[in-house]
Order: C-alpha cells, then structure tokens, then sequence
C-alpha cells in the first residue's frame, strides 16, 4: 500500500499547505465559485496519459483532504507500479468545487514525483542483471528532498544520504581545502566524534588518488568524470587490494552510457538527473460525473 514514513507526510503536508496557499489565496477558486453550485457532487480520476511508473499517491489524498474533508480519495494502485497508458490512479468524490480547487496542487504532486520514479525505473531497467545500484543525488529540488527521494525509490533505486548531516561524502572543495591530502582527510572525517557511525566516501578524480583512497581504507570511493577504461582499471586496482571498499560512478551519466559503466564492475551509479532533470509524467484528472 502507499504510505509515506512520518518523516515525509510531514515534509509533504509543508509543502501542500505553501501551494494550496499560492492557489488560493485564502479564497479559494473563483471560477468555481461562479459557475458551480455549493451543493453540486461530482466524480473524477487520475488517469495515466503516457506509461510510466507512478509516485506520490498519498500526496494526491493529502492535497485532496487538506481542501476539503468531504472529499473521498480512492486509491486504485500502489506507488510504484508501471503504468500504461490509460490506467486509472484513484478516484475522489465530493464537492465538485472543492474538488476543482484540488486539481492542479494534487496533479503538481502526482506528476512530479512519477516523473521522478518513472525516470529511475528506466535507468533501474538498463543495467537489469548487473551486480550494480542506482543512487540517487542532493541535487533536489530545494524542500522537496524526502519526496523525491521517496519517488526514487519508488522507481527501483537506491537513497543516498539525505543530506550533509547523515552522511560523510569527501569532495575535491574538502581536498583542496586540505592540499590534496586523500589519506589525511579519510582519517580526519573517521576519526571526528560521532563519525564512528558513518561510512567514509572519499571522491577522487585520477587513479593514482584512488591508491591513496584504498591505502586509507575508505568505505567508498567515488570516481567522478573517468572514462571507461579508467572504471575498469579502478574496479582491477581494487579488487587486488581490498575486500570491502566499495566503487561509486558519478558524473555524465544518462540512459545510454549507463549500462557500459555498470559493466565495468562498480558498485555504485549515481545520477544527479534522476531529480533534477526528470521530466513530469502526462497524469489528467478526468470527470465522471
């Protein structure tokens, strides 16, 4: 079933209530106002244009509720199914203008976030049979980070850290603020009180800082921008002298190079584009009656 952890249905009821707030205004939809009358009930559903894989069902309830609590929202699929087109997400009935004045807030929703598990699933799919995850990135949309987090997961990937608090991810800004030091700054980031908690990532642009990285023993080390035959070169280094230090490919990756770099044996993909460049999913609201 659909459900989000409590951590994000209170990130989404802040941010349902800042855009029903733009919406309306205090006032609520003037249009419906004139031409719809107060008692009148209507029917609609969310209804799949294009396939794809839905997200964000509980918001849509959340949206719906949060207008009106007349308004009755059917669910038809969980989040996280594939979609063809002309499949029906979920029903909501009640006022018809309470209903119009959900529209667009919960179709803002519901199509950002499948877009998002929808984009996923598509890179998810190419690297199917490969020992490999796909990870997302921090770069979200600003306040929308659970969300479309969950949508990534949703799609079949993989949560980075949430954030800079829960995680410990060494770039070349901290390197070069340390000269370039890689060993140095593993066991720095290691050893500062409550990092124990933590795994060490450390990214690194050239092999010969993947050898200081292995010598330190990181966690993971990720190899940002190198080619394929960098990767593979990496991934033979690493396994003749480590046992748990795990490969992360960051950096260009899309839809037609991301198998080839899963086949070189990382452990890890990440991708900033599975959040900031997911095109929205094609979802309509349509009235039954």
């Amino acid at each position: 079933m659909s459900q989000f952890s409590p951590e994000e249905a209170e990130s989404c009821r802040r941010l349902v209530s800042l855009a029903l707030a733009e919406d309306l205004d205090g006032f609520g939809d003037r249009t419906s106002r004139a031409l719809i009358p107060a008692e009148q009930i209507g029917t609609a559903g969310f209804v799949a244009r294009t396939a794809g894989v839905v997200a964000g069902l509980p918001a849509v309830r959340m949206v719906c509720e949060s207008v009106s609590s007349e308004l009755v929202v059917s669910i038809k699929v969980d989040d996280g199914t594939a979609l063809a087109p002309g499949t029906e997400l979920a029903t909501v009935t009640g006022p018809l203008r309470a209903l119009l004045a959900a529209e667009r807030t919960a179709l803002n929703f519901l199509q950002r976030l499948s877009g998002i598990a929808s984009l996923t699933r598509k890179y998810v799919d190419a690297v199917d049979g490969l020992p490999v995850a796909i990870l997302d990135t921090r770069k979200t949309t600003p306040g929308w980070r659970l969300l479309e987090k969950y949508a990534v997961r949703m799609g079949g990937g993989t949560n980075h850290r949430l954030g800079l608090y829960d995680g410990i991810l060494i770039k070349d800004n901290h390197l070069a603020g340390l000269g370039g030091e890689v060993q140095l700054a593993v066991t720095a980031a290691r050893s500062a009180p409550g990092n124990d908690r933590f795994p060490v990532e450390v990214e690194v642009d050239t092999l010969e800082q993947l050898e200081e990285a292995l010598a330190a023993r990181a966690d993971i080390v990720l190899l940002d921008n190198m080619t394929l035959d960098q990767l593979r070169a990496a991934v033979q280094r690493r396994d003749a002298v480590s046992t748990f230090t795990q490969l992360e490919a960051s950096g260009g990756v899309n839809l037609a190079t991301v198998c080839d770099i899963a086949a070189t044996g990382v452990d890890r993909i990440s991708i900033g584009a599975l959040t900031h460049s997911a095109p929205a999913l094609d979802i309509g609201l349509d009235y039954v009656r």
